[in-house]
């Protein structure tokens, strides 16, 4: 295979998505503050990247690791053009933020203040503010041979500050750590109808004279760093997973330092004595044109009071009708099949699903997997009280899910206590897949309740993550979730699923297969097309099946929200989008045509080798036509969209779909309309673009 003609680098694909965050951070379609948003999630999906992935190529460059990627390039040529990529895409959002935004601000009334810009009554102010509210807490370090170099919090800000003795001698290194325990922008009581800030860093350097009475400050920075946090783990059983766990989580303060975030105009001298103190090189240092670490945006100032015409239009998620009614969930399910698309739908019933369960005598048994849970998840409290209601109640929780890591052996360790029969997970893999079973005594005998979905049981995150799930007790389905859990609860793959599709068992080669169908009915001339939505597509084995498919005739269109690793040329057949706007794109959703008798399916698992290969993913059949006819009429609207969709061009560039009228937004289309007027949008002239 020759690696360059198909596929394309999967951390410049990544960052192509980030730019096209950034794209949004500037797109005056989006209200002010929203604007800002992007531009913090842009800064926060940075800091990811770094730990992760940038943690990555450097371990991979650390151990000799020199094995090309499917698109050809070692490890160290990696590393070269996404710093490159990098420092060219904070280039880009800084530029953005001083030259656009701000000043756009400050004409509504909202100011981030420099030092310079002070005036007498307000340095006075901040001067009470800081002796009284500030300087009690802070802890400075001066560094020098007779003290050991502390080891840094990774994302914490920090001031490094060059003294002079008043008794003479060389210049000491000081650190002051920003306190994280105060708002990052400190509000200042001035301006009627205005709004008016200053940075926390500002006001700890305005005063570093009362910090160091003794001394004389020469020169000062703040600065941050970011560590790797990509450590292997070899578990071959569950169990020392926790511990091992819990050791990996600490060996994230002591990681390889891996970014160094210095203001452009950084003294270079305490910059020098820094990066030296630090071990960091030049290549992995940061300058930015502003405030290091923008997500104060989207933590404090977006939702300043008196601002809200900045940002955008509230909205409610809606219940279904038939959820309105007074009568039990377990009967509404039972009249049929419920489909629901988060954020446009309440995660209500599904978090209702579960707390009825708890309190329904008839209920026995209660499994889920868990992989991300809100802090104060009503889910963690219905399954708690369902096993102390005497219900059998099984819970899979994902301690490896990155960064929740902590927060997840906390939940395990609550549901043990209150009875619950706890997972940590299974061997080798991660299990990320998104199932709840309910198994109940009726009348005819044990019914089994089932909610699938593509999206995590987090009902913070179902508010601003677009997902999509289904509740139903087909039979079939209900037994193919009964040995998905024996399967994951330890027994053979003994009872094999008829309808449920697993990974790392079935998936890669179900999907393969099913594209291989669809290129053979177009040779046979029959109708073929495949319509796909996910996060990721980076399978090399898939990307291939999809461009035989699409050169033998087959219809494809992808709408891949991040990573895409085929290298893109025009072909009449292929065609692939992102859609980047107000909700993040997450759901999995999966069409194939099969010459008229149509498939749709949601699935946990993006097209990656990780989730075909490396982690435990399901993927349901949508059986009811209505809710499947539905749910493809949502995806051909994602490649109707005019105003937030991107598509693939050559050299694997984005580039904004042309506008056209009338406007086509899909997400807002979806929070006007549980299932939007495709027809009226087709009247006026409109067709899947080709």
């Amino acid at each position: 295979m020759k690696y360059k003609a198909l596929f394309f680098n999967r951390e410049l694909s990544w960052l192509n998505f980030n730019a096209r965050v950034l794209a949004e951070g500037i797109n005056k379609d989006n209200p002010l503050l929203e604007q800002a948003r992007f531009l913090s999630i842009v800064s926060s999906n940075l800091d990811e990247f770094f730990m992760v992935r940038v943690g990555k190529l450097e371990r991979k460059m650390d151990t000799g690791i020199t094995r090309p990627d499917p698109a050809g390039l070692i490890p160290a040529v990696q590393l070269k053009l996404v710093r490159k990529a990098v420092a060219d895409q904070v280039r880009r959002q800084y530029h953005a933020l001083n030259d656009t935004l701000l000043p756009a601000l400050r004409r509504e009334g909202l100011w981030l203040l420099s030092p310079d810009e002070l005036s007498h009554e307000q340095y006075q102010w901040l001067q009470q503010y800081f002796t009284a509210q500030v300087l009690p807490i802070l802890t400075p370090r001066v560094i020098d041979l007779q003290r050991p170099f502390p080891i840094l919090t990774a994302k914490a800000l920090y001031v490094a500050v060059l003294l002079q003795s008043d008794k003479g001698g060389p210049p000491q290194l000081s650190l002051v750590p920003v306190p994280r325990a105060i708002d990052r922008v400190v509000m200042l009581p001035f301006g009627e109808g205005t709004a008016r800030g200053i940075l926390l860093e500002d006001i700890i350097m305005i005063f570093l004279p009362a910090i160091f009475p003794r001394m004389a400050p020469i020169a000062q920075t703040p600065f941050r760093i970011t560590r790797n946090t990509d450590f292997v783990m070899r578990l071959n059983d569950m169990d020392n997973l926790v511990s091992e766990m819990s050791k990996s989580v600490k060996r994230r303060s002591y990681g390889k330092i891996v970014r160094l975030e210095v203001p452009a105009k950084a003294n270079k001298k305490l910059l020098g004595i820094l990066q030296g103190a630090l071990e960091v090189p030049d290549s992995a240092v940061t300058h930015v044109e502003g405030p290091l670490d923008l997500r104060f945006f989207m933590r404090q100032l977006c939702g300043l009071p008196g601002f809200d015409a900045l940002c955008y239009v509230p909205f409610t998620p809606r219940v279904q009708p038939r959820l309105l009614a007074r009568e039990s969930i377990f009967r509404t399910i039972r009249n049929g099949d419920l489909f629901f698309h988060h954020p446009y739908d309440s995660f209500d019933p599904i978090t209702r699903l579960v707390a009825e369960s708890a309190a329904d005598p008839n209920v026995l048994a209660i499994k889920q997997t868990l992989y991300r849970v809100s802090s104060h998840s009503p889910l963690i409290t219905a399954l708690a009280r369902a096993a102390r209601n005497g219900k059998q109640v099984t819970v899979l929780i994902e301690v490896r899910a990155r960064f929740d890591e902590e927060h997840n052996i906390a939940w395990s360790k609550s549901l043990e206590t209150a009875g619950c029969h706890v997972l940590y997970g299974v061997p080798r893999w991660k299990t990320h897949s998104k199932l709840t079973l309910v198994i109940r005594r009726e009348p005819q005998g044990l019914t089994q309740y089932v909610h699938v979905g593509t999206g995590n049981y987090n009902d913070v995150t179902a508010r601003i993550y677009t997902d999509m799930g289904i509740m139903t007790c087909d039979k079939q389905i209900g037994e193919d979730a009964g040995a998905f859990f024996n399967l994951i609860t330890g027994y053979d793959y003994t009872t094999p699923m008829r309808e449920l599709i697993a990974s790392p068992y079935s998936l890669r080669q179900e999907m393969v297969a099913r594209i291989k169908r669809e290129e053979e009915h177009a040779r046979r001339g029959l109708p073929a097309g495949i319509m796909m939505k996910m996060n990721s597509l980076s399978d090399p084995e898939v990307i291939s099946a999809l461009l035989s498919a699409a050169h033998a005739g087959v219809k494809v269109l992808v709408m891949v929200r991040g990573i895409c690793t085929l290298r893109y040329k025009p072909h009449e057949n292929l065609r692939i989008y992102s859609l980047v706007g107000r909700f993040l794109e997450h759901s999995r959703v999966y069409v194939f045509e099969n010459s008229g008798q149509r498939e749709v399916f949601l699935s946990s698992a993006d097209l990656m080798p990780r989730n075909l290969n490396k982690r435990v993913e399901l993927t349901a059949p949508v059986k009811d036509k209505a809710i499947a006819g539905q749910i493809a009429d949502i995806l051909e609207l994602g490649f109707l969209d005019n105003r937030k969709a991107w598509r693939l061009t050559e050299g694997n560039r984005y580039e904004r779909v042309p506008r056209r009228e009338p406007a086509i937004n899909t997400q807002e289309e979806l929070i006007r309309s549980e299932n939007p007027l495709l027809d009226r949008q087709k009247a006026l002239g409109y067709d899947i673009p080709s």
